[in-house]
Order: C-alpha cells, then structure tokens, then sequence
C-alpha cells in the first residue's frame, strides 16, 4: 500500500475494482481544511478517463509494473502485433489498447507496461513524436498563403493529418503522437 504522496504521472494503481494510470495530478493545500490530491485517471481496461480526488494521506493499491521496449511488426484487421526488443518474444494487442494507431510504422519501438502479477499488457506508450511520408495531398495554390491555411494530406500508415498548404507528396513531416498533429517538415 502507498499514500498520496507517492502519487506521479505513469503510477499503476487499483481504484474501484478497475486498473487506473495516473495521467494528471495536483496536490492542493487550501488555506481552510485538510490537503488533497486532484487526480486524472486513465482506465487501463476501457481507455476513459476519470477524474478523482484524493484526501491527504489516503492509502492506494499501486499495481506493480514492468516496462519494456518492443517494435512493431505488423497488423491484421484489429489485431496489432509486437516484438520483445531483448528477448524476441511476441505479442498480440488489440486496437483499442492504443492511443495512436493509425500513426505506427512497421519498425517502430514503443515502450509497452506489463502488470508483474498477471503477465498481462497494460498500456502502450508511443514515442513523443514519428516521422512518416506524405503519400497524397492536394498542391498548395499559389498566393494562398495569408493565413495559417491548411490541407489535408494522407500519410505512408493511412492516416490523414492537416499540414500546412507548402507541403508536397513524398515530403517528410514530423507528427505530434499525442494530438496527431503536424509539427514541421523533416529534410533528409
């Protein structure tokens, strides 16, 4: 068992008979009455998040984890499958598990949480940002530059991201994972 003040951003804990991920947190003295944790609670089962509030010096069930680097291989319909970087062993994921699927590449490393007790993967973390290949956009037209304009463009995994209209197929573009958002043009 743990308290409150061993709450942090990534910390696995049991909560309402569920597996929760600590994304948010904020510990609150206000001037009258006692401290208190304010929390932003992911489901690990069902991805929503929950906000929670904590009192001081409330104990929680931390949920032991391990944290290992696989690759991504390949997927087949929902099913997105996995490579252990050290010990080669593989595994199978469903869609719903992660965050971004539309933006992993084949070959890319994500850091995968795995519940010591269990065996039993718990969540994925992508990498902050990717780099991917514009595959199809519309050409920019000329002079259509005063404002922040965008366009859509289709990118190597499917995915469709709003770029800036001075972005042309084959260019090579870094997206946000978090947000699936265009950040800047990548030269070779």
């Amino acid at each position: 068992m743990a308290s409150t003040s061993d709450i942090r951003n990534g910390l696995c804990i049991k909560h309402n008979h569920d597996i929760y991920k600590i994304i948010e947190f904020l510990h609150v003295k206000p001037g009258k009455g006692p401290a208190f944790v304010r929390t932003k609670l992911k489901s690990l089962t069902n991805g929503k998040v929950l906000d929670n509030t904590f009192s001081a010096g409330h104990k929680i069930d931390v949920v032991r984890v391990e944290t290992h680097t696989f690759q991504f291989l390949y997927s087949e319909g929902a099913d997105f499958y996995f490579m252990n970087t050290e010990s080669f062993e593989q595994i199978t994921l469903n869609k719903d598990v992660l965050d971004a699927p539309d933006l992993l590449k084949e070959g890319t490393n994500v850091m995968i949480q795995i519940n010591t007790e269990t065996d039993l993967p718990l969540s994925v973390d992508m990498p902050a940002s990717i780099i991917l290949e514009v595959t199809y956009t519309e050409p920019g037209v000329k002079g259509n530059t005063a404002t922040n304009a965008t366009k859509p463009a289709k990118v190597e995994t499917g995915a469709s991201v709003n770029v800036p209209l001075f972005i042309n197929e084959g260019d090579k573009i870094k997206i946000d994972t978090a947000s699936g958002a265009y950040m800047e043009r990548v030269k070779e």
